[in-house]
């Protein structure tokens, strides 16, 4: 598993990109590309996990998509109320229970996956 530490500081875009080189293993099955939403409820391990098995379970589904409900159900959990009752938030009020999450997923099989919140 690889992951780039932290770099930004305000301003949080730049149009000078940060560039990193990995070589590819043959256990390489896709590459998850997220915002730090995602590692506000998912270590990286759990979310490799939680894509591979997702995609065992339901190969043509989509694994970005689960990712980001996945986060909500924390979410909601960690605030102490029903998933449900957190999708009735109005997006920009639901920022008191979670930050934006960003997920996407490119298999090196050539499918791409992408999902927001």
């Amino acid at each position: 598993m690889f992951r780039i530490n932290y770099i930004g500081t305000s301003p949080y875009i730049t149009c000078f990109p940060s560039l990193c080189h990995r070589r590819l293993s043959p256990a390489d099955k896709f590459l998850i590309l997220s915002s730090d939403g995602l590692n506000q409820y998912f270590t990286n391990q759990e979310a490799v996990s939680a894509v591979e098995s997702f995609l065992d379970s339901f190969p043509e589904g989509d694994p970005a998509q689960h990712l980001i409900e996945a986060v909500l159900f924390r979410a909601a959990k960690k605030a102490g109320i029903d998933f449900h009752e957190l999708l009735d938030i109005p997006q920009g009020d639901r920022r008191r229970y979670h930050d934006d999450v960003s997920v996407i997923i490119i298999s090196f099989e050539g499918r791409i996956w992408r999902s927001s919140v």
